[in-house]
């Protein structure tokens, strides 16, 4: 009787083991995703405890500093108990009276997310509505906290746009959430005076940056995006699918103020598209024009008679400084001035 081991084909083999390996890692991330969710249940439980005492024994500030000492003396391995982690505790119980909020929600992302919603946001509603979005899109910490700096959630459904009259209904208020205004180029180093297609290169070298604004769901197809139509060439800004949607963006940098003209232009882009590239399993295209401003009335009625879905929006670049605080700061002449007399080791003759 043969007592060799059965050969076994690489394919078979490799696909056995890249069965077990994908079974690991989602045993892994549930397991962890349970263990955070009973530490954050315990974390609002001893934080509730630390407020009823503090109202019904009338204890006082000093009894977490004790407290920590005891927890720590008791529990040496376990970390998370220092004053400053009670205080947090104490903190997301105050913010959050109701469990079931707890249990659906916050205990849903890491404590570090939640002590910077605690951080940064005063509104519980506000609390939610990033917390919602971070369970969404898998945020890390540094992510959540650009968002909320970046008022993500006041910048939504402010575009004008004609999505209701031109989309289904569950395309129309996904669509319209996923527009902002203004949108926050803030990581372009360029002046408020630039060239638009100083505005699409800029923009282009950042991708990542772009893309993380735009938000999630959308993939990069190019830049001046060529188009022939009956002999003619046309090129647009920025091309985009989006892959929850299923369908291409266009997106037409303006950098001036809305004018009615543009609609007809992003409808004319809309139009050669959908019969272009648009495979039978594509949605219709989406396009936005990006302004450096718009009135809101004049946008309306520009989309008002367009069959295309359109929206408006705008951007902006870095924050002016306030007029104070630009007249105390020295001009790029006199710095210039400055730099070339310590270079040459002169001492400046003073103003008269």
């Amino acid at each position: 009787m043969s007592s060799q081991i059965p050969l076994v084909s690489s394919d078979a083999y490799n696909a056995f083991l890249s069965d077990l390996k994908e079974r690991i890692r989602s045993a892994q991330i549930k397991a962890a995703l349970a263990v955070n969710h009973e530490l954050i249940v315990l974390y609002w439980q001893l934080g509730r405890e630390i407020l009823q005492r503090e109202k019904t024994e009338g204890w006082g500030s000093k009894v977490i500093t004790r407290l920590s000492k005891d927890l720590k003396r008791e529990f040496p391995d376990t970390k998370g108990f220092s004053p400053r982690n009670l205080r947090y505790m104490r903190a997301l119980a105050e913010a959050y009276s109701d469990e079931a909020i707890v249990l659906r929600v916050i205990a849903q992302i890491p404590w570090g997310h939640n002590q910077s919603l605690i951080n940064k946001l005063k509104d519980q509603k506000q609390r939610l509505w990033y917390a919602q979005q971070t369970m969404q899109y898998g945020w890390s910490r540094n992510i959540l906290e650009m968002q909320i700096e970046s008022n993500l959630l006041g910048r939504q459904g402010e575009a004008a746009t004609n999505f209701d009259r031109t989309l289904p209904p569950k395309d129309s208020d996904l669509s319209n959430h996923l527009l902002k205004d203004p949108y926050n180029f803030g990581f372009l180093k360029l002046e408020q005076a630039s060239q638009e297609r100083d505005l699409e290169r800029a923009l282009v070298s950042h991708i990542r940056e772009f893309l993380l604004e735009l938000g999630v769901g959308f993939a990069f197809v190019g830049s001046q995006y060529r188009l022939e139509v009956d002999g003619n060439e046309f090129f647009i800004d920025l091309l985009f699918y989006h892959l929850k949607l299923r369908r291409y963006v266009v997106i037409d940098l303006k950098t001036t103020d809305f004018k009615p003209e543009f609609a007809g232009k992003m409808n004319f882009y809309v139009n050669a598209v959908n019969d272009m590239l648009c495979e039978e399993w594509d949605e219709p295209t989406i396009g936005i024009v990006l302004c450096k401003s718009k009135n809101k009335t004049i946008a309306e009625f520009a989309l008002n008679s367009i069959n295309s879905p359109i929206g408006v929006s705008t951007y902006k670049l870095r924050e002016e400084l306030p007029p104070e605080l630009r007249d105390c700061l020295p001009t790029a002449e006199q710095l210039e001035v400055e730099l070339d007399f310590a270079m040459k080791g002169l001492q400046k003759p003073a103003e008269e």
